[in-house]
């Protein structure tokens, strides 16, 4: 009978340990414990035992509140990452979601903003949530990341060789044009960012020409319904006097021009007259008689007409010249973009690397007050996020919306882009899946926001979200806004009074994007071919100092690994992704072709030190 007893159990009372003849001391199993074990466990919990020949002492009141304290927080972490989780899969079930955008002003904490879903008042049926698996691991990771700390190269250029590229291209090396063949008036199409790289282009094509210019004119658009005009956005006395040195600039054609039939005297020259990417031959051969015969040549809707290669050390440093020093935004843009600027870095006291270059004498408002000595720095993510409806159309690729998405993009092209619907009755198109593979396709929210918590961003981070008429309206944007609340727009940051100026005038609201966007602590762009994201990413290029980082991810590699969404572990996820983005911060000088208002790190605009 002893023997008996000793093979089922050995039981110490100085240790309590217990466990079987065929168990070891570390294993655990809850089951086979014995009556007495299970007592000590419950009279534990009572603050005394029984059993023992010693009544234990109860425990200290601190130690049974820490407990209660552990698991409060524990409690509210899993509190926070179920509803994180949950506002992600609901985004799509309402017709008309409420999105909260945190407020980063004194005098406000938060700001409903309801857009319409569709034009025309249609509202879009709920969509399935696109990346539910990762998304929920990336709301897991930002909930348990807020203890952890961001890595250390993510607010900051990787490499130092981009530190060595000093700003050069107000090096002048040649006399002034005296624009005596006659005089060259352009009317530029398209947006803002169009229409910089435009009377940039002209201005090369100015001096090509030995031509007077007179100041550039804006085409009104059907599509950005813009009166603006070059004094209403550019400082019209500065662009003249600093271009002095290079080409001869006047407000308005003499007198005795002003009257000619341009169109019947054969001096009106369209883009379909110029051939894209036209080198300066063509102009030579071309345009110059045009003007040597009427004195006078008029460029309709001109763009990107002139080839980034071959030409001239001098000319192309003009074309810098222009982009980089000559085209300032006129003060009320200035002042707002400052305000704005000073509101993303919430009011702390500092001035970026391209402060002044961007608002000129408002940079001091960025400086005002005292600074504390321990006060944080304030840094801030500026995104811009090419998703609006001709994008979504012209790319031919699907989102997850489904049949109604199909029939919707589908009557948006055929009223739009009736060229590319006649494409597709003629020609097999690769397929959405194709595109998708090859990069081809813009990144949409829910890969942005993957993209951006992947990298290590935490959920505090402050978001500047640049543009306007995202497609699909706030159920689109619920991913990006539950795991990023402190994203914020223009329209948040402005007191109603303070925007009211620039409504109506979409390139004036551009041009508040391009000074937030450059002057950000990190820019990230999600279509790197976009005009605005090339015209800011080489601005921070050439005023930057090496300290200025962008990203710019490669749609092809992370189509690779989303598409990996069912199986991919979030550990790998965020290696992968690192990985991707990290080669293309690599610094390297403008390949030849490509433009230089994108890449200014070549020797016609920027110095190697």
């Amino acid at each position: 009978m002893a023997s008996r007893s000793n093979s089922f159990c050995k039981f110490s009372e100085s240790s309590y340990d217990y466990y079987t003849d065929n168990e070891q001391p570390g294993d655990q199993n809850p089951d086979r414990a014995d009556p007495l074990t299970r007592n000590n466990s419950l009279n534990g919990l009572l603050g005394f035992t029984f059993g023992s020949k010693k009544m234990r002492k109860k425990k200290p009141f601190y130690q049974d509140r820490a407990a209660l304290l552990l698991a409060f927080f524990v409690l509210v972490f899993l509190g926070m990452n179920w509803w994180m989780i949950s506002r992600i899969q609901n985004s799509g079930r309402a017709a008309t979601p409420r999105v909260e955008f945190k407020f980063l002003k004194d005098n406000a904490s938060t700001l409903s903003v309801r857009e319409e879903l569709v034009k025309l008042g249609k509202l879009r049926k709920p969509q399935k949530t696109i990346y539910a698996r990762l998304l929920a691991k990336a709301a897991h990771a930002l909930a348990e990341g807020q203890r952890k700390a961001e890595p250390k190269d993510l607010w900051a250029e990787p490499y130092f060789v981009a530190s060595t590229w000093k700003p050069c291209a107000e090096h002048r090396d040649w006399l002034p044009s005296e624009g005596r063949n006659g005089y060259i008036i352009v009317t530029a199409n398209g947006g803002i960012n169009q229409q910089r790289v435009a009377i940039c282009n002209i201005v090369a094509v100015a001096r090509l020409l030995d031509a007077t210019l007179v100041l550039p004119k804006f085409l009104y658009s059907s599509v950005w319904k813009d009166v603006s005009q070059f004094g209403d956005i550019y400082q019209e006395e500065h662009f003249i006097d600093y271009l002095k040195p290079d080409i001869r600039i006047v407000r308005e054609l003499p007198q005795e021009l002003q009257s000619l039939d341009l169109e019947t005297i054969g001096s009106l020259v369209t883009d379909a007259d110029v051939v894209k990417e036209a080198k300066p031959s063509f102009y030579k051969k071309h345009i110059l008689p045009i003007l040597h015969k009427n004195r006078v040549v008029h460029f309709l809707g001109f763009g990107n007409r002139l080839a980034s290669d071959p030409l001239p050390l001098q000319v192309q440093r003009l074309r810098c010249r222009c982009n980089f020093h000559a085209l300032k935004f006129v003060p009320k843009i200035e002042e707002t973009g400052a305000l704005l600027v000073r509101r993303m870095r919430q009011n702390v006291t500092r001035l970026g690397p391209l402060d002044r270059h961007l608002v000129g004498p408002f940079s001091k408002s960025l400086m005002k007050g005292e600074r504390n000595r321990g006060e944080k720095v304030a840094r801030y993510l500026a995104l811009h996020l090419r998703f609006e409806i001709d994008m979504v159309a012209h790319s031919l690729c699907e989102y997850g919306g489904g049949e109604e998405e199909r029939n919707e993009l589908e009557a948006y092209r055929e009223i739009h882009f009736p060229a590319l619907v006649e494409l597709k009755k003629t020609k097999e198109l690769p397929s959405p899946a194709d595109l998708k593979a090859e990069g081809l396709c813009p990144l949409m929210p829910e890969e942005t926001v993957l993209m951006l918590a992947a990298l290590g961003f935490n959920r505090q981070t402050r978001i500047y979200l640049a543009g306007a008429n995202i497609y699909g309206g706030n159920s689109r944007l619920a991913s990006l806004t539950t795991l990023y609340p402190n994203l914020v727009t223009k329209e948040n940051l402005l007191s109603s009074s303070e925007i009211e100026p620039f409504k109506n005038f979409s390139s004036q609201l551009a041009a508040l994007d391009f000074i937030v966007c450059s002057a950000a602590d990190v820019f990230a762009m999600t279509d790197s071919g976009s005009q605005f994201s090339s015209l800011v990413s080489g601005f921070r290029v050439y005023y930057g100092g090496g300290k200025m980082a962008t990203i710019r991810p490669n749609k092809r590699r992370l189509a690779g690994i989303f598409v990996k969404n069912n199986t991919i572990d979030w550990r790998t996820f965020e290696q992968r992704v690192r990985k991707a983005v990290r080669q293309t911060k690599r610094v390297f000088s403008r390949p030849v072709g490509r433009s230089v208002y994108r890449y200014p790190r070549c020797k016609e605009c920027m110095c190697n030190t």
